[in-house]
């Protein structure tokens, strides 16, 4: 408590003079309730989980070329990633070269003359319907985006949890039953990481559980000059 005590003299006082007081403060109860505040407040307060952005990346589990050749043809897909940049250095635009199964390569000499590379890009639902590469993705995992969302509409329902969601989601993806497509995604040098990062953001809308970054070959880039000579961008 707060003490207003008067301060001791020498006896000799002026006549009018003002009399000095000292004051002393007893901080201990103030102590008391800061320790009773921060108890209080940690065993009433709830810890909610962090709303953050969960970023799932390829695993170490790397799909070799032997491991492609023993998949179907079809179920192969390869993206290749481009940045187009605007004066300012500015991301101007993303395009997504692909070609499915093995690259089908025809050469006149050291020039390539044709090949079974495609170009889209990213870009989003146009209400229900799938566009660009999302697409394509989609239309290759159907029969597993199916079923994730026959399970995804009884853990609506309620009627399983959401463990059991993503437990038997899980399950379907990772499941040989289905013709599920392994993606091979390959950034240009001059690939943003924006195009790569819209790239894994395609592998989860679309349930893909086999997909990996993988490295440029020479036929690659072959390809992809031949798609820009043949398709230059007005």
């Amino acid at each position: 408590m707060a003490q207003v005590e008067q301060s001791s003299g020498d006896g000799k006082k002026k006549k009018g003079a003002q009399k000095k007081m000292a004051i002393h403060v007893d901080f201990t109860p103030m102590v008391d309730m800061n320790m009773l505040l921060i108890t209080f407040f940690m065993l009433c307060t709830t810890m909610i989980k962090s709303q953050t952005l969960s970023i799932a990346l390829p695993t170490n589990e790397k799909l070799e070329q032997n491991e492609l050749q023993k998949a179907k043809e079809s179920e192969a897909i390869t993206l290749i990633l481009d940045t187009e940049y605007d004066d300012n250095g500015g991301v101007k635009g993303n395009t997504v070269y692909y070609y499915t199964g093995k690259p089908v390569v025809e050469y006149n000499g050291t020039d390539v003359v044709s090949s079974n590379l495609e170009a889209t890009e990213f870009i989003g639902n146009d209400g229900h319907t799938q566009q660009g590469i999302r697409k394509i993705l989609h239309d290759r995992n159907r029969g597993v985006l199916i079923d994730v969302e026959k399970k995804r509409q009884e853990w609506r329902e309620k009627k399983i949890t959401e463990e059991q969601f993503q437990e038997a989601a899980k399950k379907i993806r990772n499941s040989d039953d289905y013709e599920r497509p392994v993606v091979i995604i390959k950034p240009l040098p001059g690939a943003s990481w924006e195009s790569v990062i819209s790239a894994l953001d395609e592998m989860q809308i679309n349930q893909i559980s086999r997909y990996q970054l993988g490295n440029l070959s020479e036929t690659d880039e072959a390809m992809v000059s031949d798609y820009k000579i043949k398709h230059p961008k007005k």
